[in-house]
């Protein structure tokens, strides 16, 4: 089980960690952050390299459930396996090689030395 997140703590810590390269900490602050959850709500004050910090680190991120687009169906819901659960293909070129081998297996029929010869 994954431990729930705290968005305003994971912001909190952010700001921490990235405030101290500020080459301009005196400076007045360019954006104001709220975040309003079920366990509250906070708002940030962010200087000019703290707000271009965050933008940097959203502009970065991947969804680890990210891994492309089906090469079938152009669906976006593949598993660990590459199995689209949008269309039931396989993608790429395992896929392609299973929907390859499965082809000559039905065109083979009652012969399964036709399908092992290709």
């Amino acid at each position: 089980m994954t431990t729930p997140l705290d968005p305003a703590a994971v912001i909190a810590e952010f700001i921490d960690r990235v405030s101290p390269y500020n080459r301009h900490p005196d400076a007045s602050p360019v954006a104001v952050l709220g975040v309003r959850t079920a366990l509250g709500e906070d708002v940030f004050t962010l200087s000019d390299h703290v707000i271009r910090a965050l933008c940097r680190a959203l502009e970065s991120y991947r969804d680890p459930e990210d891994r492309g687009d089906c090469s079938n169906c152009g669906g976006r819901h593949l598993d660990e396996n590459l199995h689209c659960a949008d269309c039931g293909q396989l993608h790429g070129i395992l896929g392609q090689v299973i929907a390859d081998h499965a082809r000559r297996v039905a065109a083979a029929g009652d012969d399964p030395r036709s399908a092992s010869a290709g």
